[in-house]
Parts: C-alpha cells; structure tokens; sequence
C-alpha cells in the first residue's frame, strides 16, 4: 500500500527544485534539455514534455526571442519545425546543470546514501517511461524514455 507521505515528498522535492536559482524555468530547462539532445520537432516535444501545443509554442517563443533556441524547418518538408540551441541556449543548460547538480550533491549528501537514493531514481524514472508508454494510444511511436524528459536532475543529464 502506497504511503500517502509519499506523495507529499514527492511534491516537497518538485517545489524545491523550482526554487533552484538555475536562470531557467523547470519548464524551459526540461525544453531546452530535449531540443539540446537532438534537434526535436515541437510536436514530439509537447508529446514528451506532457504539455499541450500551444503551451510549447510559447515557451519556445520566449525561449527563442531570448537567443537560446531557435527553429529550423526540415529540407523537404517545411511543416516540420525542429527547435536545436543556440550557443547562449548551451551556455544556460550548463549552468542550470550545474545548479541542479549541486542542489542534489547536497540532498544525496544529507542522505547518507547517495548510491541507493540515485539507484531509487533510475527505477522511478522507469517506472514513469512505463507509465508514458502505457498512456500513448496504440499508433503513436513509442518514445525513448530519458532522465531529460523526466525532469529529474539526478545527474547533469536529468533536468
């Protein structure tokens, strides 16, 4: 039987991590860190994300007018719009990286048992890219599930 403190942690840890003085929005970090990894049309994005379109549109408007995204169409189809980082947009998710790293360096060290919370991530994460894949209809492309895409910040490539 689930605990219901654990969801309250659960939350705990989410509102704490949006307090992070990492320059970026959880939202705009999580953005930034997908189209950093290849390049993702905004359709798969939103998908992955679990934002609605026009949601992403306009965190990527923001994102772009800021210098640290920008979209590109597809030789051959130009309704396909990719979102990839500008060198700016780079130099922000190192530096957000590098905030979230040391806010979770400090919680792991508060721990006592870095190796077994980390190790509890991974299943979590999981466990959620079990969850996604469950919830997308039967004809949509099933997604690889990333530590980016779950807004974990367990290591440098977790927002």
């Amino acid at each position: 039987m689930t605990d219901p403190d654990d969801v309250l942690v659960i939350m705990r840890m989410a509102r704490a991590l949006e307090r992070v003085d990492a320059g970026l929005s959880p939202q705009q970090y999580r953005i930034l860190k997908l189209a950093g990894a290849g390049g993702e049309r905004s359709a798969r994005l939103a998908e992955r994300l679990a934002v609605a379109k026009p949601t992403l549109t306009a965190i990527a408007d923001s994102l772009v007018g800021a210098g640290l995204a920008r979209r590109e169409t597809e030789p051959g189809d130009r309704r396909v719009v990719r979102l990839r980082l500008t060198e700016a947009g780079s130099a922000a998710v190192e530096r957000a990286d590098a905030a979230y790293r040391q806010w979770l360096d400090r919680l792991y060290e508060l721990t006592g048992d870095r190796d077994r919370i980390h190790a509890g991530f991974g299943l979590i994460d999981g466990a959620l890219a079990e969850l996604c894949r469950a919830r997308r209809p039967a004809s949509a492309s099933p997604a690889p599930a990333t530590a980016a895409a779950t807004s974990q910040p367990a290591t440098a490539g977790r927002p």
